[in-house]
Parts: structure tokens; sequence; C-alpha cells
């Protein structure tokens, strides 16, 4: 079976278009649908401070590139990473194989949480991505959320699976 994409959200700018993060990881996952890679992409992200949700913007541009609505599954309630990944798992729960698409700064967070969720999961990162002061600042970031994963998952959480 063919892999699905996750593609985790970030940040949608004031007037509705997507943060260069954000595109950066779209094209990146258009990419690996256009190679057969993966079959499927699910779009995780809700609304953050701007709107539309980070999944509807996804939307927009995987469509730009060619790719069938058959193809997306939009998850549009998610605000954080562990809801990320649980609730493309309650939309799919076919889910047992993911190619995760993010930053490679959240890509080993992202894998811990979907693998602690019965997915076998690798990261698919773009070759760009923040650096210098940004890249810092997002890395200490990772580290405390991290600890906050490490939390979660010994206090038993497993969300349904």
């Amino acid at each position: 079976m063919t892999p699905t994409a996750l593609i985790l959200g970030a940040a949608v700018r004031p007037d509705g278009s997507a943060s260069p993060m954000l595109r950066r990881r779209v094209l990146r996952g258009a990419a690996l649908y256009h190679r057969g890679e993966v079959g499927r992409v699910v779009l995780c992200g809700g609304v953050g401070r701007h709107g539309p949700s980070e999944a509807a913007v996804m939307a927009r541009i995987l469509r730009a590139e060619g790719l069938p609505d058959a193809a997306l599954v939009l998850e549009e309630r998610s605000t954080d990473t562990i809801s990320n990944i649980g609730n493309a798992l309650a939309l799919c729960p076919d889910l047992r194989e993911v190619v995760i698409v993010t930053d490679s700064f959240h890509a080993r967070r992202a894998r811990v949480i979907a693998r602690h969720l019965g997915l076998r999961a690798r990261a698919a990162c773009p070759a760009e991505g923040p650096r210098g002061v940004k890249l810092k600042a997002a890395q200490l970031r990772e580290a405390a959320a991290l600890l906050k994963v490490g939390i979660w998952m010994v206090s038993g959480h497993r969300l349904g699976r």
C-alpha cells in the first residue's frame, strides 16, 4: 500500500495566504504525490491567528499544483502536532504508513508522535527552512515541545488507537 502524506500546518498570513514555511511544506508534499511516493495527502491544520484554516490554504495550493480533490483530505480542527496526527487518524482510520511533511527542526517530534500512535512514519522535509536566529528559536521551542510530548506519552494517551 502506498503511504499517505501528512502535511503539518504552519502560519497563514493576515491576507489568507500561506506563510513561506507553509508554502514550502505544501510544495514538498505536491512533489511526493507527483512522483508517486504517496497516494493521498492529509492536510493538517485548523484556524490559527488568521483564517482560513491552514488545511484550506494548503488545499488551494495543491489544487493549483495539479492534485485532484480525490487525493486530498482536509483536517481543519487541529492546533498542535499531537492533534494534527491524532485527527488525521480519526479521519483516515486505515492509516498505517505515513510520510510526515514538515520542517527538519520539527520532524523528530512529529515522527515520535506518529509512532506512538501506531504508525510507521518517516519525514520528508523541504530543502530550505528557517536560518540563523529563527532556526535557533524554533529549535528551542521544539525542545520544550518534545518534553510536553514525553509527558503526554508517559501519561498513556493514545487517542483511541
